[in-house]
């Protein structure tokens, strides 16, 4: 299979058509190679237009379909000097998206054989300004804080504090929050300590685990 004339269809077919104009997103999706980051035997599905499942765990583990993916990382307008967390970077496909951008990457996966899986491959490819943590998504990574863009691979019913914390004044977090049909790409940006939100597009994308709201029982 030609993946490099795969990976030209899938932005001019996929992402161009989806209102993504940033050229460094486009050049970001032009240079991963997509194929590298999924299990050998659906090497050849790399390309089409769907979420492909990486990992049975935690009810099932994807790289984010491109024009979602793409979209996203357009919303959170990374710069060349940012520092960046990905939480759910599964087996490292968005960080290497990312990397090609910002400065810097922490990748953190909850999954030790995808979070050593990301780690070979990237590594392997040359992106050495990535850097793979396994721990709680939900804990994000509060080691290397603070982080100019936090970036969800995967939706949330909800992000907690200990995320947005790690935020640097100015920062921003994009998220897919719902599941299903019902969810929505938000733009969150701290400024002075306060986390404000704009909705900006609706999509739905396979759920992150962790980020459920917590359940209160009624009497």
């Amino acid at each position: 299979m030609d993946f490099e004339a795969a990976r030209i269809k899938m932005v001019d077919n996929q992402i161009r058509t989806t209102d993504v104009t940033s050229h460094p997103v486009l050049s970001a999706f032009l240079t991963v190679p997509r194929e590298a980051f999924v299990p050998e035997e659906v090497k050849a599905l790399a390309y089409i237009d769907t979420d492909v499942k990486v990992s049975s765990a935690d009810g099932g583990r994807y790289v984010m379909e491109p024009s979602p993916l793409a979209k996203l990382v357009q919303l959170a307008a990374v710069q060349p000097g940012d520092a960046v967390l990905e939480i759910g970077s599964n087996s490292g496909y968005g960080a290497a998206i990312l990397s090609r951008i910002a400065q810097s990457v922490v990748a953190v996966e909850s999954d030790a054989a995808l979070a050593a899986k990301a780690k070979a491959t990237l590594s392997a490819l040359g992106y050495g300004n990535v850097t793979v943590v396994e721990g709680p998504l939900e804990a994000g990574h509060a080691a290397k804080a603070p982080y100019d863009v936090i970036f969800l691979h995967g939706a949330v019913e909800t992000v907690p504090d200990a995320v947005f914390n790690q935020l640097k004044d100015g920062g921003r977090l994009v998220a897919v929050v719902g599941y299903g049909n019902a969810s929505r790409a938000k733009l969150f940006i701290r400024e002075g300590g306060i986390v404000s939100d704009s909705p900006s597009f609706n999509t739905a994308v396979k759920p992150l685990p962790g980020f459920r709201l917590a359940r209160e029982f009624v009497f």
